[in-house]
């Protein structure tokens, strides 16, 4: 089949598959289970979808560059590219697809690798980010979601404002009144303009009420612009600063397209224990059309847990319960194993810097390169400054008391040398690591990357605890 047919081939069958999602569209809204502005909104979302499609593939061209390797097919079943030639004519938003691109600037590259017999050196930490772009949503998960989960936690956030707001006036017992109201009549059937629905409650003679109510009630998100994830993808880092230095580079190259940043690497208060990033990205013409992409970023290790508990977690989200209770605390406990997993790998990077820190400094006797030239570059620190102050302050004291100190250096380092080093290397644990729930955790081994790496960890720890 040549290029041409296989092309027109994909726009029928994607074409066919937007006349389907906007019928079952019409039919909810139909039965009331969306209002109009919400069918109007998901119609938006579903339609033209395979130029919604070529535009997620083009915002990764322009994020990471052309495909270091062929595209192909990816089967979320078994977790495999499906090994058949695929060309951009085959494209089409039914499927879901993986690709291996290459993270330019990244602060990590080539700093990680391992010697095998001869010349052979394989990489530990790579800068290839693999990026699997998901199929578009079914329009009937979309549309559960709207009038689920969104819905609910959309009339709680309802419930709760006019709560604030009125309680601030009038006596609680009144507001409390008026919200339990609020919240009835919002879940009789599916209202994406509930100032009329409270402003009918509270009924006349409350005109600064009303006024405050509606400018705080027009605040939250409708449900319909929580659908954020209808186009989506999700990048495998190695390590959590080439996640963050991805992300910092999308809100340098296209601050306008930035709908919402989330960062939950050091999260521990997810009751599954998760852990990645979030990027949301309009790929919509302006900021009134907006057509979100969602841009998961997650490292290799971790992905690796998540998939063998995706079952659970769909259990999970099916059941409200104590089983579900249940459910996610099991999730926390399997997950506090990828974060060990990983929290093993840094700690290995962490041994072969120490294991290089003699070579830098004799490569950089006799000029003015810097002795941590090569080292891979300062990241921006997502702690606040006062617990990377305390705890470089204790780690003087300890070099100081000769716990931690280089052996094998070329000469003689002063003090102040040698806590340049392990400044430098309690840095790197702190934008690389992530924080565990099990607090008497620590790495088992007892060489020095181990004992800095526990000493890190632990002030970590206190600093969560508090």
């Amino acid at each position: 089949m040549n290029t041409l047919s296989q092309e027109s081939d994909t726009v029928a069958l994607t074409i066919e598959n937007d006349r389907k999602n906007i019928a079952a569209l019409e039919a909810a809204r139909l039965a009331g289970r969306i209002n109009d502005e919400a069918a109007a909104y998901l119609k938006t979302l579903y339609s033209d979808s395979l130029h919604w499609f070529r535009e997620v593939f083009y915002i990764l061209g322009k994020c990471f560059g052309a495909p270091k390797t062929a595209v192909m097919r990816y089967d979320y079943e078994t977790d495999c590219a499906i090994d058949e030639p695929i060309s951009i004519a085959d494209i089409n938003p039914l499927n879901a697809y993986i690709v291996q691109h290459r993270l330019d600037g990244d602060p990590m590259r080539n700093q990680f690798f391992t010697s095998s017999a001869g010349h052979k050196i394989d990489l530990a930490v790579s800068s290839i980010v693999t990026v699997i772009v998901g199929a578009q949503k079914t329009v009937s998960r979309s549309l559960d979601k709207i009038v689920g989960k969104y819905y609910e936690n959309y009339v709680d956030e309802v419930a709760e404002t006019v709560y604030r707001v009125i309680a601030a006036h009038e006596r609680e017992a009144s507001a409390k009144a008026v919200a339990e109201k609020a919240r009835a009549k919002l879940k009789e059937k599916y209202i994406s303009t509930p100032a009329e629905t409270v402003l009918a409650i509270i009924g006349s003679g409350h005109e600064k009420i009303a006024a405050d109510l509606v400018r705080a009630l027009d605040k939250i998100d409708k449900p319909r612009m929580r659908l954020q994830d209808v186009w989506r993808v999700k990048c495998l880092f190695d390590l959590i600063p080439q996640a963050r230095t991805f992300i910092e580079r999308i809100q340098s190259m296209m601050p306008d397209r930035i709908l919402s940043v989330r960062d939950c690497f050091y999260n521990m208060q997810n009751p599954r224990n998760y852990r990645d990033a979030k990027i949301i990205i309009n790929i919509g013409p302006d900021k009134k059309n907006i057509i979100p992409m969602e841009i998961i970023c997650q490292v290799r290790t971790f992905f690796e847990f998540e998939n063998k508990t995706h079952f659970v977690y769909e259990s999970a989200r099916k059941t409200k319960s104590k089983k579900s209770d249940a459910l996610e605390a099991k999730l926390a406990v399997f997950y506090e194993d990828g974060v060990k997993a990983y929290n093993r790998m840094i700690c290995k990077c962490l041994d072969d810097l120490f294991d290089r820190v003699g070579w830098n400094i004799l490569y950089s006797q006799g000029s003015d390169i810097s002795v941590l030239e090569g080292f891979p570059k300062e990241c921006k620190l997502y702690y606040p400054q006062k617990i990377l102050d305390n705890i470089l302050e204790k780690l003087d004291d300890a070099i100081e008391n000769e716990l931690f100190r280089i052996t094998n250096a070329p000469a003689k380092l002063s003090k102040i040398q040698e806590s340049n080093i392990f400044h430098f290397m309690a840095r790197f644990i702190l934008v690389s690591a992530m924080p565990y729930m099990q607090t008497d955790w620590a790495i088992s081994d007892n060489n020095q990357s181990a004992r800095l790496f526990n000493f890190v960890m632990r002030e970590v720890q206190r600093y969560y605890k508090r």
